[in-house]
């Protein structure tokens, strides 16, 4: 079986008032002539097709309009339901899609229930994203502690599900985001230690981190990345695009990177005031998006002609002085900035500790009704 596996879309992304859509769009028409060549007998796609859980109507056209000239070509697909993703909305649409030979899941089933499909003899494991708060009551059962930690209950959901191929969205202890991630959910709790794969897997496609990489050897796991740039900051140079992966009884899988960014490039310059004026001709002409840091003061005027002047400046910052408090700039973890506020104020450490575990936890039930329907 040769299968193309490919995650974190983030269709209806707009990065400071622009939309990247036509840009990721760019991306999926190159991964369906993929298909096409390559004679692909089924596309994996490891979550986060959208960006949001409510983005317009056009979007959702092209999600629907893709599997169709996917199901055009006679090429099947197992989809499931990532961080961003509306996670009931695609589970409604599950019936509409299976009509074109994709398979959805959106919430978490268990074998027996859904999370584990046949595919004409492979056995395939299915894991959407999950908050940990939903893991934790989905899997404790009665006489059990129900505070579990997010990496004893994943280890015990990967297990129950453990097939010779997996499809999960999650972040993997050791592996390097690739920009563009919620912080929140790529450190702390929601890291997965290697120790808790299932060994009877043979391939597991996951999906999360934005960054092209593979995470582990045994069981062997892979991440294809994102097809666009999809945020300033760490990651701006990182491999991206999608993986054509070889699976036959009895041999090693064999994983061929497809790496390939589409879309304009995303670049962050840090400079002194009289470094922007001597590569005002560089910056002017770049051929993606800027961001600005400027290490010094510049006149308003200044800041608005740029602007202005360069349409595909997206920011332009100047770092806060030693007294004024830290700006939230982008891939901040609030939770550790919390930490260092506590450990600079002197407060004691068991306190501190128990404090950012409960902004964590408040956090956690925000992001969580800001991502629900309806919100």
């Amino acid at each position: 079986m040769r299968l193309l596996h490919t995650a974190d879309w983030h269709l209806g992304k707009v990065l400071k008032g622009v939309d990247r859509t036509p840009e990721i769009w760019e991306g999926l028409e190159a991964l369906l002539e993929v298909v096409r060549k390559d004679r692909v007998d089924l596309l994996v796609v490891a979550g986060d097709l959208l960006d949001r859980p409510q983005v317009p109507g056009e979007v959702e056209k092209l999600l629907i309009e893709f599997f169709l000239r996917l199901e055009e070509l006679r090429v099947p697909a197992l989809v499931i339901a990532g961080n961003h993703d509306p996670k009931e909305r695609l589970q409604a649409l599950s019936p509409l899609l299976a009509r074109f030979g994709v398979r959805v899941l959106g919430e978490l089933r268990l074998r027996g229930e859904g999370g584990v499909v046949d595919l004409g003899g492979l056995e395939v494991g299915l894991l959407p994203f999950l908050s940990e708060r939903v893991l934790v009551r989905r899997l404790a059962l009665e006489g059990e502690k129900r505070h579990q930690t997010y990496a004893e209950a994943m280890r015990r959901l990967l297990d129950n599900l453990k097939s010779p191929l997996m499809v999960g969205h999650f972040a993997l202890e050791g592996a390097r985001p690739g920009g563009g991630e919620f912080a929140f959910h790529l450190g702390g709790n929601y890291v997965v230690p290697r120790a808790a794969l299932p060994l009877e897997a043979r391939y597991l496609a996951l999906g999360h981190l934005h960054r092209q990489q593979q995470a582990s050897e045994a069981p062997l796991a892979w991440y294809p990345g994102s097809l666009v740039q999809l945020d300033f900051g760490e990651g701006e140079g990182a491999e991206r695009g999608f993986l054509l992966v070889e699976l036959e009884e009895g041999v090693p899988p064999k994983v061929h990177p497809i790496r390939q960014s589409f879309g304009k490039p995303l670049r962050t310059y840090r400079l002194t005031p009289e470094e922007l004026d001597r590569r005002h001709e560089e910056l002017a002409h770049f051929p993606g998006y800027l961001r600005l840091v400027v290490e010094g003061r510049l006149p308003p005027t200044l800041k608005e002609r740029l602007f202005r002047e360069w349409p595909h400046l997206l920011a332009l910052e100047t770092p806060a002085s030693p007294l004024a408090p830290p700006a939230l700039g982008d891939g901040l973890d609030l939770v550790a900035l919390y930490g260092k506020y506590l450990e600079a104020q002197g407060v004691d450490q068991g306190e501190g500790k128990a404090l950012t575990q409960l902004l964590a936890r408040l956090w956690q039930e925000v992001e969580d009704a800001a991502l629900s329907p309806g919100a």
